[in-house]
């Protein structure tokens, strides 16, 4: 089967929507947070698939691809960290009633 730049936004698209409907329709922030993941490596896969194919195929796009993976790795750490002491205090980590959390 021939790879195509098409094939891969084709995939890359699909992950997004899936991200953005994790986003948008979830309330548990763990699964928010995997949401948000997913969107990422959805761009993530746009960075290499504009890297492999012409009309100039260079290492660049790959190159932004670690350096978000590395950022998607701390962006996670942190967020677990938040969620964490977020459900030691309140015993949920539903979103909607950590919105009620006043200052």
């Amino acid at each position: 089967m021939m790879e195509s730049l098409l094939s891969y936004f084709l995939v890359s698209s699909i992950l997004f929507g899936i991200g953005v409907y994790g986003v948008i329709a979830k309330r548990n922030a763990i699964r928010i947070l995997f949401a948000v993941e997913i969107i990422i490596n959805a761009a993530n896969l746009n960075f290499v698939a504009f890297s492999r194919f012409p009309p100039s195929p260079n290492i660049l796009g790959q190159t932004f691809a670690l350096f978000s993976i590395a950022l998607a790795a701390a962006e996670a750490a942190v967020g677990l960290a938040i969620i964490l002491v977020a459900f030691r205090a309140h015993d949920t980590v539903d979103v909607s009633q950590l919105k009620k959390l006043r200052g």
